[in-house]
């Protein structure tokens, strides 16, 4: 059984945004078009974060560039 989702990064990859799911230890889940109505649905109410460059975030993230990783916004979902 997959984990549920507990983030949402918003990134930038080769000029498009993308939506990257990750679960709590960080494994992504899945990615797609972030400007998808599913995105507006999971971040209603919720104020991003721009930790994306932290540590915990360094293999997750392995391969964007560390301005991209700088412009991220994560937010982090209800479970």
């Amino acid at each position: 059984m997959q984990k549920p989702a507990r983030f949402l990064v918003l990134i930038e990859s080769d000029g498009a945004m993308l939506a990257r799911l990750f679960d709590a230890e960080r494994r992504q889940l899945a990615e797609f078009d972030a400007s998808s109505e599913e995105v507006v649905v999971m971040t209603s109410g919720l104020a991003p974060t721009n930790d994306a460059t932290s540590k915990p975030w360094e293999a997750a993230l392995a391969g964007h560039s560390e301005s991209e990783r700088q412009a991220a916004r994560v937010y982090v979902l209800d479970v």
